[in-house]
C-alpha cells in the first residue's frame, strides 16, 4: 500500500480541519475553532437567553472574534457559563502559539495557563493525526490510541489487552450494549480498524512480543522525533538489570511511582508490581545534548495501570522528563 493510498483515519481529531506546514508541524483555522462550537456542550438549548444565542452566533460566524468578558457575565446559567470559559482559554492558548505543538508543550510545561484535560487530549489526538499521516499499519495507529484515550487494562498470565474505557463502560450498559461491539485487533483481521477507528471499539493486545506493544514503541519514537526534534529507539525489556541505572520515565502516574520506589530500592510489593505492564530500554542518538552523566546512557520506560484496572498515558512525560543537557529541554 502507497502513501497515497493510505485509508483515512481520526475524522474527529479535526485533523482536516487544521493546516499542515511544511515542517509538518499543525496551524489552527477557523474552522478548527468552529467544529469547538458543534459538541453538545456548547449548543444553546431551549431554554438558553439571548445572550448565550448571540455570542454562539457571532462565534460560528467569526471563531476568532473577541470575546468581552461582560459578555460571558450576561449568560445567567452557570454551568453554560463555564463551558464558554473553557473553551475560550483553550482557544486563547492556540491563538498564542503559532502551532499546535507549541501550544501542547506550553500547557504541558506550565508555561500556558491550564485549560481542561478534554482539551489536552484533543490536541495529542491531532498531532499523532498529523505525525501518523500515511500510516498503513492499523496496530500501529490503535497503540496511539493510548496517548490519548484512558483504557482499561484486562490480564491473563502473560496475555495483556487493552481497550476504550468510555467504550468498555457503554457496552456494559444496557441501554447501549446491542451497539457497541468490541473485538481484538489482530494483525491477521487488522485491516477491520480502518472503517472504524473513530469508533475507539477494538481492543488490542500489549504483552511482550506482541504486534500491538511493537506498534506503541514506534509511535513513541515517533512522538519525541515529532515533539522534541530527538531520535529514539524505544525497544521492551522484561526487565531492568543495570547497575549503572540512572534515568527514568514512568509514561503514567501509577509507573512513575513504582520506578522511583525500585530506583531507590525501597520495598514494592507483588500487588504493586503486577501493574507495572510494561518495561522499555530507550536510547537516543549521540547528537541529543542530556546531562553529562547520561552520555550514552540508556533511559528506562515504564508503563502501569492503577489498581482499578486503569491505563492513562501521559505523553508530555516523555518529552518533558527525559535528561536534557541545560537549555535543551522544548
Amino acid at each position: 500500500m502507497t502513501l497515497a493510498a493510505a485509508p483515512d483515519f481520526w475524522i474527529t481529531s479535526g485533523y482536516h480541519l487544521l493546516r499542515r506546514g511544511e515542517d509538518g508541524r499543525l496551524r489552527v483555522t477557523p474552522d478548527f475553532l468552529r467544529a469547538y462550537l458543534d459538541r453538545p456542550e456548547l449548543q444553546p438549548e431551549e431554554g438558553s437567553g439571548p445572550a448565550e444565542r448571540e455570542l454562539a452566533a457571532r462565534l460560528n460566524d467569526d471563531p476568532l472574534r473577541p470575546v468581552a468578558p461582560g459578555e460571558l457575565a450576561t449568560i445567567p446559567d452557570a454551568d453554560a457559563r463555564a463551558n464558554w470559559q473553557a473553551l475560550l482559554r483553550f482557544r486563547a492558548a492556540l491563538l498564542a502559539s503559532e502551532t499546535l505543538e507549541q501550544t501542547y508543550l506550553g500547557i504541558a510545561a506550565g508555561r500556558t495557563a491550564p485549560v481542561a484535560p478534554l482539551f489536552v487530549d484533543h490536541l495529542v489526538h491531532a498531532i499523532l493525526r498529523g505525525l501518523l499521516q500515511g500510516c498503513t499499519d492499523p496496530i500501529r495507529l490503535r497503540a496511539a490510541e493510548l496517548l490519548f484515550r484512558t483504557q482499561l487494562v484486562s490480564v491473563d498470565g502473560s496475555t495483556i489487552r487493552v481497550g476504550d474505557e468510555e467504550m468498555i463502560l457503554a457496552a456494559a450498559d444496557p441501554a447501549q450494549a446491542g451497539d457497541i461491539h468490541l473485538d481484538l485487533l489482530k494483525p491477521t483481521d487488522a485491516d477491520a480498524y480502518w472503517g472504524r477507528s473513530d469508533r475507539f471499539d477494538t481492543a488490542l493486545e500489549i504483552g511482550f512480543g506482541s504486534a500491538g506493544l511493537d506498534g506503541l514503541c514506534r509511535v513513541l519514537e515517533a512522538w519525541v522525533k515529532h515533539t522534541a526534534g530527538a531520535d529514539a529507539s524505544i525497544q521492551p525489556v522484561q526487565s531492568i538489570r543495570d547497575e549503572r541505572w540512572r534515568w527514568h520515565v514512568g509514561l503514567d502516574a501509577e509507573a512513575s511511582t513504582i520506578l522511583n520506589d525500585l530506583y531507590r530500592g525501597a520495598a514494592v510489593g507483588e500487588p504493586r508490581l503486577a501493574r507495572l505492564l510494561s518495561l522499555f530500554r530507550m536510547e537516543l542518538a549521540p547528537s541529543v545534548r542530556l546531562l553529562p552523566e547520561m552520555s550514552g546512557r540508556p533511559i528506562y520506560l515504564g508503563m502501569a495501570m492503577t489498581e482499578r484496572g486503569r491505563l492513562r498515558l501521559k505523553p508530555q512525560n516523555l518529552v518533558l522528563n527525559l535528561p536534557w543537557a541545560e537549555g535543551e529541554r522544548p
